[in-house]
């Protein structure tokens, strides 16, 4: 499979790379099979996503869907975000090969827990 030119250039050009200062959530996931892991950083405002930033460590296409989650994240409502797939994921990066499809299943974890984390309080 030829990776899509939005995989392309998510990949040249990552969005919201970096950890948030004030961010009302921390969540790391990782991958223990192939070690790729993934840092996001929400901040949260009235129910809403204002800010996302990732850090990502691991395969191409771990960053590609790390950049990708936080461009889909931003100023959704956090029952928007949770409804997000991984199927929803793959489609916006233009697809992946199958065997790359943990990188979007990592993506998805990440903002699981991150979402859970908020419903119960848990700061960062």
């Amino acid at each position: 499979m030829v990776y899509s030119n939005i995989f392309k250039d998510h990949l040249t050009n990552p969005r919201n790379v970096g950890e948030l200062s004030d961010a009302t959530i921390v969540v790391e996931e990782s991958n223990p099979v192939c070690g790729d892991r993934l840092r996001l950083s929400l901040v949260i405002e009235n129910g809403r996503i204002e800010t996302a930033r990732f850090l990502a460590y691991g395969c191409p296409p771990t960053l590609v869907s790390g950049s990708m989650l936080t461009e889909m994240l931003i100023d959704k409502t956090l029952q928007n975000a949770a409804a997000i797939t991984k199927a929803d994921l793959i489609e916006a990066i233009g697809g992946l090969p199958v065997r790359k499809h943990h990188a979007a299943a990592l993506a998805i974890e990440v903002l699981t827990s991150a979402l859970k984390g908020i419903n119960e309080g848990r700061p960062s």
